[in-house]
């Protein structure tokens, strides 16, 4: 069945959070595949090392990715 893999930084999303994250996005995707695939969807959350992602050449880290979330 389906697998959704999702990369986040570490130490970014607590424990309630990423529990949050993985059922709302379980949820959606039902929402467009149907109950019987829902039930058998797989979704893991990856984190990934501080200062170990970068984007348009920029490194980027847990301070900078909570400072993104503060912003909303």
């Amino acid at each position: 069945m389906p697998s959704i893999d999702i990369q986040v930084l570490e130490g970014v999303f607590n424990a309630d959070e990423k529990a949050e994250i993985i059922r709302k996005v379980t949820d959606a995707f039902g929402d467009v595949a149907g109950q019987t695939i829902k039930n058998g969807t797989s979704v893991r959350i990856h984190e990934v090392q501080s200062g170990s992602w970068g984007y348009a050449g920029n490194v980027l880290t847990t301070e900078i990715a909570k400072e993104m979330r503060s912003r909303g």
